[in-house]
C-alpha cells in the first residue's frame, strides 16, 4: 500500500485508514522506533477503535524486529501508556489512537523514557521521513539484532493505585455524578475507580464501542454536551464529567448542567494544589491571560506562562519543576504524573473539593471567576463586502489560535481570551467572552468554516 507523510502532524500520528494510516507504516514506526531511540523495552496500546488491534500487531513486530521487547497493555487510554512507560521504566511507549477523531481515522501518539513526548521538534517528522522514503523495508528481523519478545501486561491495578493517589479518599462523601465516556475507553477505568468511591454514578455511553454508535466522543462539540447535561438536571447531580475518545481530557458540567469552560477548572485545580502545596509553581497557556494569573497570586503560588502545545507544555513543567499545568483546551499536566497530562485525574479532584468545601461547582467556579461576563453575537456575513473582523484595538490581527476547536478561532487581545463555538446547523452564534472587570469591552474574532464573519457587541 502506498505511504504519505498526510497523517504526521505536529504532536502525532493522526490520519484516515487505511489512505493515510495503516498496517504497514504501523511496521516501519516500530522498526525506525527501535532504531532512532535504542530501545530494548517499548509499551503498546490502543484506544476502542475497530482498527487498533491491527495497528498494535503490526506496531510490535516492527518494534521486536528492530531488537525491541514488548510490553502490550492492550486497550486502554493514552494516559495509560504515559504511566506504564514511567512506571515500568520502559525506553518509549507508543499508543495506537486518533482522540477524538471520527471513527474511520487512526493514529499513533508516541513518547521516549520518562513519557517524553516526540513531536516534530523531537524526532517525528525523522521518523516520517524514514517511514515513507524507504524504499526497501522487509519484515524480517534486523541484521545483528535478538528479535525482542512480547508479553501482555495488565497496568490497570496500578494504575488506579496511582490515581487514587491524588484525593484523600476519607474526606470524600456521597455525591451524585453523571459519567459519560462517549463510548470511549473511560468506562472501564470508571468501573475501576467506583469500587473504592463513595459516588453514585449515573452512566451514559459507558461501553466501548469503536463504531461510536452515538456520535463522535469530542464533548467540546456543542452538540455533545446535551446528554451529559439532560441526566445532570433529571438526576439533579451534583457534577457531570464526559471525556473524549482516549480519555486524555474530562470536560465538567456544574450542578445545573452548564458546561464548564476549560479555563475555569484551570483555576480551581489550581487552587487546590496551591492549598496542598503553598508557594508551588503553576503553569498556563498564553491564552488564559485571566483568571489563572489572578487566582495563583492570590493563593500565594507562582504563575508561568507557557507557549500552548503539549509538548511546549511538558518540557516547560520539567525546566521548571512545575507542580500543575493546565491549557483551555482541557488538558491537565501533573507533575506526579511524569508531566504528562490525564482526563482522570482532574475530575477526581474536582469531585474532592465539592465533598471538602461544602460549596457547588457552580458557586466555586464562580467565586474563582474574577471577571466579568459579556455576550457577543457572532453573524455570518451575508452579501455585500466580507471583512475581517476588526479588534477593539484596531489590527485585525489573529493573536492566538486555538487549534483544539475545529474550524473555529480564539483570540487574545490586550489580556482578553474569546472563544466562540456554534449552535448547531445555524447561522447565527450565541457566543461567550469573558473581559477584565475593570474594563468591560469584549474583543472577539470567530472562522466558522474557515468563512469570513462580523461581530456585534450584544
Amino acid at each position: 500500500m502506498e505511504l504519505t507523510k498526510k497523517a504526521f502532524k505536529a504532536y502525532d500520528v493522526r490520519g484516515v485508514v487505511p489512505t493515510e494510516v495503516n498496517a504497514e507504516m504501523a511496521y516501519r514506526v516500530g522498526r525506525v522506533f527501535a532504531a532512532m531511540f535504542a530501545a530494548e523495552k517499548v509499551v503498546v496500546g490502543h484506544d476502542i477503535r475497530l482498527s487498533g488491534r491491527e495497528l498494535v500487531d503490526a506496531l510490535t513486530e516492527g518494534l521486536r524486529h528492530g531488537g525491541s521487547d514488548v510490553i502490550d497493555i492492550g486497550q486502554c487510554g493514552t494516559e495509560m501508556i504515559y504511566f506504564a512507560t514511567a512506571h515500568l521504566d520502559a525506553d518509549g511507549g507508543i499508543m495506537v489512537t486518533a482522540s477524538h477523531n471520527p471513527a474511520e481515522y487512526n493514529g499513533m501518539k508516541l513518547v521516549r523514557r520518562g513519557a517524553r513526548p516526540i513531536s516534530a521538534d523531537t524526532g517525528l517528522m525523522e521518523i516520517a521521513d524514514m517511514v515513507v522514503d524507504s524504499k526497501d523495508f522487509p519484515h524480517v528481523k534486523v541484521p545483528g539484532k535478538t528479535e525482542g519478545a512480547v508479553r501482555r501486561y495488565d497496568i490497570m491495578p496500578e494504575y488506579i493505585e496511582h490515581l487514587l493517589g491524588y484525593i484523600d479518599i476519607k474526606a470524600l462523601k456521597p455525591l451524585k455524578i453523571v459519567a459519560n465516556p462517549g463510548n470511549g475507553g473511560a468506562g472501564p477505568v470508571l468501573n475501576e475507580l467506583a469500587k473504592y468511591l463513595p459516588f453514585e454514578f449515573i452512566k451514559i455511553n459507558e461501553i466501548p464501542d469503536g463504531t461510536f454508535p452515538n456520535g463522535v466522543p469530542n464533548p467540546l462539540l456543542v452538540p455533545n454536551r446535551e446528554a451529559t447535561a439532560k441526566l445532570v438536571r433529571e438526576y439533579q447531580a451534583d457534577l457531570g464529567v464526559a471525556w473524549d475518545g482516549d480519555f486524555d481530557r474530562c470536560f465538567l458540567f456544574d450542578e445545573k448542567a452548564e458546561f464548564i469552560e476549560g479555563y475555569y477548572i484551570v483555576g480551581l485545580l489550581a487552587e487546590v494544589f496551591l492549598r496542598k502545596q503553598p508557594g508551588a509553581k503553576i503553569m498556563y497557556d498564553p491564552r488564559l491571560t485571566w483568571n489563572t494569573q489572578e487566582v495563583v497570586d492570590a493563593a500565594g503560588g507562582v504563575a508561568v506562562r507557557c507557549k500552548s502545545g503539549h509538548a511546549f507544555m511538558k518540557e516547560c513543567m520539567r525546566a521548571n519543576e512545575v507542580l500543575y499545568g493546565g491549557e483551555m483546551s482541557a488538558h491537565h499536566y501533573f507533575k506526579d504524573f511524569s508531566y504528562c497530562d490525564s482526563g482522570m485525574i482532574p475530575w477526581l479532584l474536582v469531585a474532592e473539593l465539592l465533598c471538602t468545601s461544602g460549596k457547588t461547582l457552580s458557586e466555586l467556579v464562580e467565586e474563582g471567576a474574577h471577571v466579568a461576563r459579556v455576550n457577543v453575537d457572532v453573524v455570518l456575513g451575508h452579501g455585500g463586502q466580507q471583512q475581517r473582523p476588526q479588534f477593539v484595538d484596531g489590527s485585525g490581527a489573529d493573536h492566538d489560535v486555538v487549534p483544539e476547536c475545529a474550524g473555529l478561532w480564539g483570540t487574545v487581545v490586550d489580556n482578553v481570551l474569546a472563544v466562540f463555538r456554534p449552535a448547531w446547523g445555524v447561522e447565527q452564534f450565541h457566543a461567550h467572552g469573558a473581559v477584565d472587570g475593570d474594563d468591560p469591552v469584549a474583543a472577539a474574532v470567530c472562522l466558522v468554516q474557515q468563512s469570513p464573519v462580523s461581530w456585534v457587541q450584544a
